[in-house]
C-alpha cells in the first residue's frame, strides 16, 4: 500500500463526508493505493455513525473509535499502529487541510528523501489575538529550544516514512512535536512545505487559549527529556554535587572558626550558617540519589505505549 491517511477526530460530523469524498477524489486521480484510517477520539454527536455509513461503501474506508476522549496524541497513536502505507499523511478531520496538497507531499518523501515534511500555514485564516499571535511565539519558542527549524509545530498536514511513525512513540500532548522526537530517533532529515489553510466551514474549534500553556509545559518537558532523557545522572548529579559543596563548605568554615577564631564560645547550632549547611548537604544528598535512581531507571525501563481504550474497529 502506498499510502494511508490517518485523520484524528472529535465531534466533526458534518464535515467527514465532504473531508472523505475530497480525499477519495484526490486518490483516484493520482492513481494511489491507500486507505483513510478515521480515529474517533470519543466523539459525542454522530461521528462514528458517518465513519461507519463510509467504510460500508469503500474498503479503503478504516476506523477506530475511542471509548472517551483520550486526546489527539493518542489517536495519532493508534492509527500510526495500524497504518500499512509506506507513507503517513496525517491531516485534521475540520477541511482546514487541503487533500490536494497530498500529491505534493508524497513526492518530497518519495522523491527528494525527506523523513518527514511538515506543512506551513503562511497564511491563517484564523484569530490574530486569540491564534496567530500565540502560534508565532509557540513556534518561534519551539523552533530555539528543540533545534528543529519549522515555521509550524501545529500543522496537522504532515507526511512521513513509515519507518518514522512506527519507530516514535506519541503520547501526553506531545503530537506537536513529532518532528523532534523523530529527530531524537535519528530521522533528522525533516522538510517543509507552505500549504493552504482553509477557514473553518463547519462547528468550531476543540482546541482553547489552554493549549498553548500546555504546549509551552510539553516543550519544556521535551526539552529535558531530549537533553537530559538518557542521562539525568549529569543534571542531578550536578547540581546533588555542587549543593552538598556548599553545604560542606559552610561546615568546614563552622568548624574551622568555632576551633580556632571564636572568642565567644557560641555554640553551631546558633549560627545560621549551620542550617544553610545543613539543608544544602541534605539538597545535594537528595539530587544526587534522583539522578542515581533516574539513571536506574533509564537503563532498565522497557518502551510504553500511549495510553487509550478502543471500543470499535472497522476494517481493521
Amino acid at each position: 500500500m502506498q499510502l494511508s491517511v490517518v485523520i484524528p477526530l472529535l465531534n466533526e460530523q458534518e464535515s467527514l463526508t465532504e473531508l472523505y469524498d475530497w480525499i477519495a477524489a484526490v486518490m483516484q486521480s493520482n492513481h494511489f493505493s491507500y486507505e483513510i484510517i478515521f480515529i474517533d477520539d470519543g466523539s459525542g454527536d454522530d461521528s462514528w455513525k458517518v465513519i461507519q455509513s463510509l467504510a460500508s461503501k469503500d474498503q479503503n474506508v478504516k476506523g477506530l473509535r475511542f471509548l472517551k476522549n483520550f486526546g489527539k496524541s493518542q489517536a495519532l497513536h493508534a492509527g500510526f499502529k495500524e497504518a500499512q502505507g509506506d507513507v503517513i499523511i496525517t491531516m485534521d478531520a475540520d477541511l482546514q487541510d487541503s487533500p490536494e496538497e497530498i500529491p505534493e507531499l508524497v513526492r518530497l518523501i518519495e522523491e527528494e528523501g525527506f523523513d518527514i515534511v511538515s506543512g506551513w500555514k503562511k497564511k491563517r485564516y484564523d484569530s490574530i489575538i486569540t491564534k496567530n499571535l500565540p502560534s508565532k511565539l509557540f513556534n518561534w519558542a519551539a523552533r530555539k529550544t528543540s533545534g528543529v527549524r519549522l515555521h509550524d509545530f501545529n500543522c496537522g498536514l504532515k507526511a512521513f516514512k513509515k519507518e518514522v511513525v512506527k519507530t516514535i512513540e506519541v503520547s501526553g500532548e506531545m503530537h506537536r512535536y513529532i518532528p523532534v522526537l523523530a529527530k531524537n530517533a535519528g530521522y533528522s532529515n525533516i522538510g517543509e512545505k507552505v500549504v493552504v489553510h482553509q477557514a473553518r466551514k463547519y462547528g468550531k474549534t476543540k482546541f482553547g487559549a489552554d493549549r498553548f500553556l500546555n504546549g509551552f509545559l510539553d516543550l519544556i518537558t521535551i526539552w529535558f527529556v531530549t537533553k537530559f532523557g538518557k542521562r539525568p545522572m549529569h543534571l542531578f548529579g550536578a547540581l546533588g554535587v555542587l549543593m552538598f559543596l556548599v553545604g560542606f563548605g559552610f561546615a568546614l568554615y563552622l568548624g574551622i572558626d568555632k576551633l580556632f577564631l571564636d572568642p565567644t564560645g557560641r555554640l553551631i547550632t546558633d549560627r545560621p550558617q549551620f542550617y544553610i549547611s545543613l539543608t544544602a548537604m541534605i539538597l545535594g544528598t537528595q539530587l544526587f540519589m534522583a539522578g542515581f535512581l533516574g539513571e536506574l531507571i533509564t537503563r532498565s525501563k522497557k518502551t510504553g505505549h500511549g495510553h487509550y481504550t478502543i471500543s470499535e474497529t472497522i476494517n481493521l
